[in-house]
C-alpha cells in the first residue's frame, strides 16, 4: 500500500522503486559519445563541490575559472585534486592546465554563495589575454607562498604547488588529473573556531547537472561513525 509521503512521488520512481521493478538501463560507456558520457557523470556523481582555481601565465595574466570534478586526497600530504576537461571543440588543453604547467602553482578559491554569479561568469572561455578577476568585479590578493594571487571575496584559500599532473587523452571530453599540495591556508576570522570551519558561516555551494547548482547546508543530518556494522 503506498503511503502519503510515497504518493508525493514521481510516478516513475513509485513504478520503477516502490513497485520493486528491478529492470534498469544497462549502458556501455564504449558506445556513448563523449557527451552523452558526461552527461551520466554529471549527473550521477552530485552534487559537486567546486574548485574556483586562479593561476597566473607566463606574461602575468591572471586567470580564474571553476571546476566541478573536485575533492581532497589525503591530509599528509595535504593533497587535493581537480580534473580540467579538454575544449569541447577542438581538444585544446584550457588556459588553467596551461598555466599551472607552466608555472607550477595555482589557488583554489573555495565559492560560498556570496560569489556564485562571479564564478559563473568566470566559467565563459575568455581569451588567455583577459583577467577574468578583473572581469567579473573580484579582487585580486596576494598569496603567502605562492606568486598566483587570491581571490579576496572567497572566504578559504588553499595555496597548491603542483604536485603531479596526469593527462587522459587529447581529445574532446578527454581530460587531465591536475594535484595540488597544499602550502598555505586563508581561512576567513570569522568562520575559524578551535581547528574547525563553521560551515554554516562558509555557505559553500555545490555544482548539479545541468544549470543547476545547490545549497548543500539547505538540508543537513547526522549519522555518528559506528566502529562495527549494526552497533
Amino acid at each position: 500500500m503506498v503511503g502519503k509521503r510515497e504518493e508525493m512521488l514521481s510516478p516513475f520512481f513509485q513504478r520503477k522503486v516502490l513497485g520493486r521493478v528491478v529492470d534498469a538501463v544497462e549502458i556501455m560507456p564504449e558506445t556513448l559519445e563523449w557527451k552523452e558520457a558526461y552527461k551520466l557523470l554529471v549527473g550521477s556523481i552530485l552534487p559537486r563541490p567546486i574548485a574556483f582555481v586562479s593561476t597566473i601565465a607566463n606574461d602575468g595574466t591572471a586567470n580564474a575559472a571553476p571546476f566541478s570534478f573536485f575533492t581532497a586526497i589525503c591530509a599528509n600530504p595535504m593533497l587535493i585534486c581537480f580534473s580540467p576537461m579538454r575544449k569541447g571543440t577542438e581538444g585544446a588543453k584550457k588556459d588553467t592546465l596551461v598555466n599551472i604547467e607552466n608555472t607550477e602553482q595555482f589557488v583554489i578559491n573555495i565559492v560560498s554563495e556570496t560569489i556564485a554569479a562571479q564564478m559563473n561568469d568566470c566559467a565563459i572561455e575568455f581569451s588567455p589575454e583577459i583577467d577574468e578577476i578583473n572581469k567579473t568585479g573580484l579582487t585580486k590578493e596576494p598569496s603567502k607562498k605562492v606568486n598566483v594571487p587570491r581571490i579576496k571575496e572567497s572566504l578559504v584559500h588553499l595555496e597548491c604547488e603542483l604536485y603531479q599532473v596526469l593527462h587522459f587523452g587529447d581529445q574532446p571530453g578527454a581530460g587531465s588529473l591536475v594535484i595540488g599540495k597544499v602550502v598555505h591556508v586563508h581561512v576567513n576570522d570569522a568562520l575559524y573556531s578551535n581547528g574547525r570551519i563553521n560551515t554554516d558561516k562558509l555557505m559553500p555551494i555545490g555544482r548539479m547537472a545541468g544549470n543547476t547548482f545547490t545549497d548543500p547546508l539547505a538540508r543537513t543530518f547526522d549519522m555518528a561513525r559506528k566502529t562495527e556494522a549494526g552497533k
